[in-house]
């Protein structure tokens, strides 16, 4: 993992004393709300419907255990006792008192944490492949690519008022674990023809009211022309990104209103007068980057007691869908759900939190990872420790074996806490997991992406589900529409909506319908819901949401 350098943890210190400065000021009455505002979203300070909430950046999503119970602490001193993971790869608390915000920082500081940067109209926290490191598919670890991002866009002067939010994302795998199309930029490691490592640069992706996947502006980038040519993406965007209207700032609308190859152009353009700038000192840097994340001191263990656990029906079902290939053979990527059947997704106790810190030292080297899916991973872990891990999980009620299902829900956090949300996102994760987990069938649905946004902001990736759920307002009464055929792999789509919404009570029967045919269409169990819906189309899962005759005889 990376460690803070003097000049870090110096800069922190002095962001988080400028902070309690500015938070005396706002409590003497000195400052104003309105004067206030722009001093505390460049903190990750909102505040939303009945509290400020503080957001606090988890670089690429990596944590160490330490910092993982620094965390808990938090929690608990500061907040309700929980915290609440997000699909940036970061942490919100949703109930700190403006008086204890400069001491959360301070406590942050301490190990190494910060919140800037994860508000505003800025490059926010850059998000990575939460199996990097790890995952035998890999071409290479993302994550140094990721921190010199971090340590180059962090105050960066040109950059810090930008038309609107700027989102990065970053993979090292064919395999993309990380949503890159959707987003401002995403970086794909590739190979070029004689093997050297580079990226796929990817432009103009976003969700939220325009739903766009981002197009290829470099089939190859070589690595060490990486930051003058995003530099040169941001200042285009810099110059010619809308302003006059907040709806149409974004990225996405600047490549669509110059066209590709325009943009294209102009980038090619900054690209070229930005590049002799750099002089090589970022690959200085990137190479002790690259010293910092080099893999553990791995302990071959023997295999047997994972092969002897999996005798165990419990155990064998967990394993069966928690746990991902990793690069060793004798180890594996485990993946702990923060999504019990009926539980909140992504929020974990302060008592979790410090379980999972206590379970990363014993056998996971100390290392843990934020999924963008509002989970959290041990990236490796030896074969032979999985059935004592499993067990010390089960009893923190972290042992759900549902990754990947349809329980496994991505969430916003809805009108319960966000001051933009329309509808309600979290009791309908809730009823949706317990409906299932009741008929006994999400197991036998399989592989499923069943992601939920309160609003049209889309912070719960809804268009890329494979099920989608949008909660909207209709005069007073909560609507939720529902897209399908959405992916954000490296077969990206986004979801079709479908037809008229449902009321809250008319949402979880309309889903058994549309379940329970897939159950009967499907050609055999190993075609999931996604190859079922691109092989057929929209029309007979229609016809089971809207018209509950026609879906009884698909399942008669």
């Amino acid at each position: 993992m990376y460690r803070y350098t003097e000049f870090d943890d110096a800069y922190v210190r002095t962001r988080v004393d400028q902070f309690r400065a500015q938070v005396d000021r706002r409590l003497s009455g000195a400052l104003t709300e309105n004067e206030f505002k722009p001093l505390r979203l460049m903190n990750g300070l909102y505040l939303q419907l009945h509290a400020y909430m503080l957001r606090v950046a988890i670089p690429y999503g990596t944590l160490s255990s330490r910092q993982m119970r620094q965390l808990a602490l938090i929690a608990e001193r500061w907040d309700k006792g929980y915290g609440h993971f997000t699909t940036r790869q970061n942490i919100q608390y949703n109930w700190p008192k403006l008086k204890d915000v400069p001491d959360i920082l301070e406590a942050l500081a301490d190990v190494e944490m910060h919140a800037i940067q994860t508000s505003g109209n800025t490059i926010r926290n850059v998000t990575a492949d939460h199996f990097a490191g790890a995952a035998a598919d890999e071409i290479e670890d993302p994550r140094p690519t990721a921190e010199l991002l971090r340590q180059w866009s962090t105050d960066h002067p040109e950059f810090q008022f930008l038309p609107r939010k700027f989102k990065i994302a970053i993979t090292g795998s064919p395999h993309d674990r990380a949503v890159t199309r959707a987003h401002d930029i995403g970086l794909r490691m590739v190979r070029d023809d004689q093997g050297r490592p580079g990226y796929e640069v990817i432009v103009g992706g976003g969700l939220g009211r325009t739903p766009v996947l981002g197009p290829t502006l470099r089939d190859f980038l070589p690595k060490a022309d990486l930051l003058p040519y995003v530099e040169a993406i941001l200042a285009a965007y810099n110059i010619f990104g809308r302003r006059d209207n907040k709806y149409k700032a974004r990225i996405k609308i600047t490549v669509q209103e110059e066209g590709l190859d325009r943009f294209r152009a102009l980038v090619e353009e900054e690209f070229q007068r930005r590049r002799p700038h750099f002089a090589s000192v970022d690959q200085g840097i990137l190479a002790d980057i690259e010293a910092a994340f080099a893999p553990p001191a791995f302990i071959a263990k023997d295999t047997a007691p994972y092969l002897a656990g999996r005798r165990d029906p419990v155990f064998r079902a967990w394993a069966d869908t928690n746990l991902t290939s990793h690069r060793r053979d004798d180890h594996a990527i485990v993946t702990i759900s923060l999504k019990a059947h009926g539980a909140t997704p992504g929020d974990a106790t302060a008592e979790q939190m410090r379980v999972m810190a206590d379970v990363a030292d014993a056998y996971g080297y100390g290392e843990l990872r934020i999924s963008h899916e509002q989970n959290v991973i041990l990236p490796h872990v030896a074969r032979a420790d999985l059935p004592a891990l499993h067990a010390r999980l089960v009893q923190a009620g972290l042992g759900t074996a549902n990754i990947g299902l349809i329980s496994d829900i991505i969430a916003c956090p809805g009108m319960d806490y966000c001051a933009l949300a329309t509808a309600r996102s979290i009791p309908i994760a809730q009823q949706i997991a317990t409906r299932f987990e009741d008929l006994k069938l999400e197991h036998e649905i399989g592989p499923l992406k069943l992601k939920i946004s309160g609003c049209i902001n889309a912070c719960g990736h809804h268009h890329v589900g494979h099920i989608g759920i949008l909660g909207l307002d209709r005069a007073g009464v909560e609507n939720y529409q529902i897209t399908l055929g959405g992916d954000g792999t490296e077969t990206a789509a986004i979801a079709e909506r479908v037809g008229p919404g449902f009321s809250a009570d008319e949402l979880i029967p309309a889903l058994e319908r549309l379940l329970l045919a897939y159950l009967d269409l499907r050609l055999d169990p190993e075609e999931t819901f996604l190859a079922a819906y691109r092989r057929l189309g929209p029309a007979p899962f229609k016809a089971a949401l809207y018209h509950r005759e026609e879906a009884d005889r698909h399942v008669a």
